[in-house]
């Protein structure tokens, strides 16, 4: 092994991409458990690594030197081998850092929460220091050792979170560590969690109107700077080039509209001229209830369908860097959406309502007074759900080059 990332469970990681994007050096993922984790580092057989949850703490007693940074902070993410000399660095600090900084996030003289205990939370803490913030409290379940817990947490007029626990990671995607419903004062939320590209406490902060970012650029920034411990030069520009490049590939494209509104053409076409997987929601339920939806509407009724749908939505959310077409009706369901945002941006296909077409098939706009009803009943849920919305009132071609532009 000359370069990679170790840490317990990798499969979610991103850190291969972007160093790849970076340089061509070998860099691999090497998941190691715990009572291998001696044996690896007393071997010592790598160039330069990076280290990752939950060895960033547990690596120092391995190392021979560590950076002053590393050493405040109480965590180490870079480990170089320097003719046998184990050097430690902190990254994780200049990536979130940057993180909050790019996002013109204002710590001076706020109040802010880190939840977590681990080794991330530690660095939060340095940067808050270092950017001025007025308090800052590191949350844990159990409290103790200069932490507090959650109860006592929801007690701290909080300006800002920082969440740096795992929660709401893939494939663990729903949840969060913490009720921001129970917070009336906060100005923004940082997720240091960069899959999926927006977590639940992400999308739910949004939703509320509050600044809230996720963690891709912070892990895009942390691996330049480890590059640059590694021995490599990088230039300035590859901070915004490596992140626009790798957020665009993982982000979902997904299209919400009425039946007919030419989610599965469009969405095709998209598939084709993206080089991207194309996901049709409703073909997905098909396949799983083994019947048309007709004919599960016509034995089983809307309330059931909706629940399967729900479970379909789950499942497509999970993926990332691909086309989603949806079912007229998965806006009634407010998850659904929550779910949809947390890796895609979803476009609204506005078709006028004299243009769409009704079909035996579609139980619910089987008919032209249906089909009215239907458009009346959804269509400003369909323009709140979005985050784009397009005029599709053209030709196929001109409706789908709306689209890229909006994506």
């Amino acid at each position: 092994m000359e370069y990679g990332l170790i840490g317990e469970k990798l499969g979610h990681s991103f850190s291969k991409i972007i160093h790849n994007e970076l340089f061509s050096y070998n860099y691999e993922l090497k998941e190691i458990k715990p009572e291998e984790f001696d044996e690896f580092m007393r071997k010592a057989d790598f160039k330069a690594i990076n280290v990752t949850i939950p060895y960033k703490e547990m690596v120092m007693e391995y190392l021979d030197e560590i950076s002053e940074k590393a050493k405040e902070i109480g965590a180490v993410n870079v480990v170089v081998n320097d003719d046998g000399k184990l050097i430690g660095y902190n990254t994780d600090f200049l990536g979130l850092k940057g993180l909050i900084q790019k996002n013109n996030i204002d710590l001076k003289d706020k109040k802010v929460l880190i939840l977590g205990s681990g080794g991330t939370s530690k660095t939060a803490l340095a940067v808050c220091r270092d950017l001025g913030a007025q308090q800052a409290f590191r949350v844990s379940r159990s409290g103790g050792n200069g932490l507090i817990t959650y109860d006592e947490a929801e007690k701290v007029n909080a300006d800002i979170i920082i969440n740096t626990t795992p929660c709401g990671m893939y494939p663990n995607i729903e949840g969060a560590a913490i009720d921001i419903d129970k917070f009336d004062g906060l100005s923004a939320v940082v997720d240091v969690v960069y899959n999926p590209l927006n977590t639940d406490l992400i999308v739910k902060a949004k939703a509320k109107g509050i600044k809230a970012v996720g963690g891709l650029y912070m892990l895009v920034a942390q691996a330049i700077f480890a590059a640059e411990k590694f021995g490599f030069k990088v230039k300035e520009e590859d901070f915004e080039r490596v992140y626009n490049k790798i957020f665009k590939e993982k982000q979902n494209l997904v299209l919400i509209g009425m039946p007919t509104s030419g989610k599965t053409t469009i969405g095709k076409t998209l598939s084709e001229e993206l080089g991207r997987e194309f996901i049709d929601s409703d073909e997905e339920i098909v396949e799983k209830i083994g019947m048309s939806i007709s004919e599960f509407f016509e034995k089983n009724g809307e309330a059931e369908f909706r629940k399967i749908e729900a479970q379909v939505i789950k499942e497509i959310a999970l993926k990332q860097g691909a086309v989603i077409a949806t079912g007229g009706g998965v806006i009634l369901n407010k998850r659904n959406i929550e779910l949809l945002k947390m890796n895609g941006k979803v476009i609204f296909l506005n078709r006028p309502l004299d243009m769409l077409l009704t079909s035996e098939d579609r139980p619910l706009s089987s008919d032209r007074e249906l089909l009215k009803k239907r458009f009346e009943e959804r269509h400003e849920i369909y323009k709140a759900s979005a985050d784009v919305e397009i005029i599709a009132d053209s030709d196929i071609k001109t409706n789908v080059q709306k689209v890229k532009e909006g994506f």
